[in-house]
């Protein structure tokens, strides 16, 4: 009997430390590092105890035009956030914009990635043309990037009703911004 009991602790001890912990880059379908797709504000402080959080707070209720920066103790700017309702520190997030380049998607995508890198990792699902920028949608994934029109050719550059391809787009452009929508 104690032979068994033994045994089975030293199996759930092996067990244990072969679970790893999550990987606070990783970008998944419904979740940055810790951050999830149901993380409240008033949680985040908690989650990035490590880090520093900045907010604009009045009388501790949050804003929606007042986003939440995250930066680590270094001084890096990691992520900033943005809540889905006014003055309510239990509302979730609804869009990350992702700073730091050590955030990556599972396919390897991260905010120093060209467009050639997004065709060949991942399935586009649509791409807006906008003012000033292009928006790119992947299909299956809360990720979609910005483009600045700059990057593309003088006829896309300046006409909203132009239908933009991936054709249209160079390989070597840039992403300008990096960001999940929840």
């Amino acid at each position: 009997m104690k032979k068994i009991i033994i045994t089975l602790s030293l199996i759930g001890l092996i067990a244990m430390s072969c679970s790893k912990a999550p990987n606070k880059f990783a970008i998944q379908k419904q979740n940055i590092g810790l951050l999830t797709d149901s993380t409240q504000v008033k949680d985040i402080v908690a989650l990035f105890k490590l880090d520093s959080v900045v907010k604009r707070d009045k009388g501790n209720k949050f804003a929606i035009d007042d986003n939440i920066e995250i930066f680590e103790k270094g001084g890096a700017h990691l992520l900033t956030l943005s809540p889905k309702s006014v003055l309510d520190s239990t509302s979730t997030i609804e869009t990350i914009k992702i700073i730091d380049k050590r955030f990556k998607t599972l396919e390897g995508l991260n905010s120093t990635s060209t467009f050639g890198d997004i065709k060949s990792k991942t399935e586009i699902k649509k791409i807006e043309n906008t003012i000033k920028n292009i928006v790119i949608f992947i299909e299956n994934s809360p990720v979609y990037l910005t483009i600045d029109k700059k990057n593309l050719p003088a006829e896309f550059q300046f006409d909203m009703s132009k239908k933009i391809e991936a054709i249209n787009i160079p390989d070597t452009a840039k992403i300008k911004y990096f960001m999940i929508g929840w």
